[in-house]
């Protein structure tokens, strides 16, 4: 597969924004003392304008401490059986009552029974800084679609475009 794409542009980087906002749900990863990686699913309370994620944890919670360890992370997102999104870079763990005020939602307090002033709630800050995406979604689909079936015929393979497939560097 030949992938083209592979530079960071302003509209490589808009379209990361709007996956990133179609998320509700991501794994976030983790590393272990030993160094494995330990992966869960996170509600994502919100992404700022620096298409930085943000997490909400209990203080007490294994993550938390595998954080404090090794701010080395990743988070996956998956939606449906076409849209993809990859993102490495650093968590951090943020204390700050205003930035969980803007971020609580009421869904959350299942977690936090004494709701956004729960003393164990804190947030994590997930800066990417390298983001890989796979989406052929809209008139990219029918592309692909065309693309995959002329490389079947011929004995090829795809060429994939940017707007299915990008890699974009954010730090």
């Amino acid at each position: 597969m030949r992938i083209q794409g592979m530079k960071t542009d302003a509209k490589q980087t808009e379209h990361l924004r709007k996956l990133l906002e179609s998320f509700s749900t991501a794994m976030l990863v983790t590393r272990r003392s030993s160094d494995s990686l330990h992966a869960r699913p996170m509600a994502v309370a919100g992404v700022d304008g620096s298409l930085n994620l943000w997490f909400v944890s209990g203080e007490d919670t294994v993550k938390i401490q595998e954080i404090s360890h090794d701010t080395r992370a990743s988070v996956i997102c998956q939606k449906g059986d076409s849209t993809f999104l990859s993102l490495s870079g650093k968590a951090s763990l943020v204390r700050d009552r205003s930035r969980i005020d803007e971020l609580w939602k009421e869904s959350f307090r299942v977690w936090f029974p004494d709701g956004k002033d729960d003393p164990n709630l804190i947030l994590i800050e997930f800066r990417p800084e390298r983001a890989e995406y796979w989406d052929p979604s809209g008139f990219s689909r029918i592309a692909y679609l065309w693309e995959a079936a002329r490389a079947y015929v011929t004995g090829t393979t795809p060429e994939i475009d940017e707007d299915t497939h990008a890699v974009v560097n954010l730090r």
